[in-house]
């Protein structure tokens, strides 16, 4: 057994070293993992995954979805099929929630304030997720692949949300 006078010695010596394996950057690991939690997404068109994030502690996490008990996109007609709706049209006819709605609808419901926080998502949010990601307080924006609506980064800009387009 140890004695309380070696454990003194020890912690008398206590050194650290400069690491050798360098961690990849908070913005990739976060964005890897948005990439991974849209793989729940049963849309056939676009899957999107989103976390927020704040401090480096993940909030909440989304993918675009029906709500809960609605039929999933897999077991059901999509309308934007059955319309012929192009994509970054009329985002309101779909059955599903987008992520970044459905990962601030998570935060809400279990009382998790995003004020300040960041929010990473695989693809450039939509005019509508902009309006609720400004009034849910989240400061900045990380995404990985475009969209096709030009009023986000207007919105985003007039406020003061950060937009960066992270590359893996």
């Amino acid at each position: 057994m140890m004695s309380i006078d070696e454990l003194q010695r020890f912690l008398d010596t206590f050194e650290t070293y400069e690491s050798t394996s360098p961690a990849e950057s908070w913005d990739a690991y976060f964005m890897k993992l948005a990439y991974q939690v849209r793989e729940r997404s049963s849309c056939h068109h676009r899957k999107v995954g989103a976390l927020i994030v704040r401090e480096n502690r993940i909030l909440a996490t989304g993918y675009n979805q029906p709500p809960s008990g609605f039929p999933h996109c897999d077991e059901t007609k999509c309308i934007r099929d059955a319309l012929k709706i192009e994509s970054g049209q009329n985002q309101e006819i779909c059955y599903a929630a987008h992520a970044e709605q459905n990962a601030l609808s998570q935060a809400a419901r279990f009382g998790i304030s995003t004020s300040g926080s960041t929010i990473y998502v695989t693809h450039r949010p939509c005019s509508i997720c902009a309006r609720l990601i400004i009034n849910a307080g989240i400061k900045k924006v990380v995404f990985g692949e475009g969209y096709p609506d030009p009023l986000t980064e207007f919105m985003f800009d007039r406020t003061g949300v950060c937009l960066f387009n992270f590359k893996l």
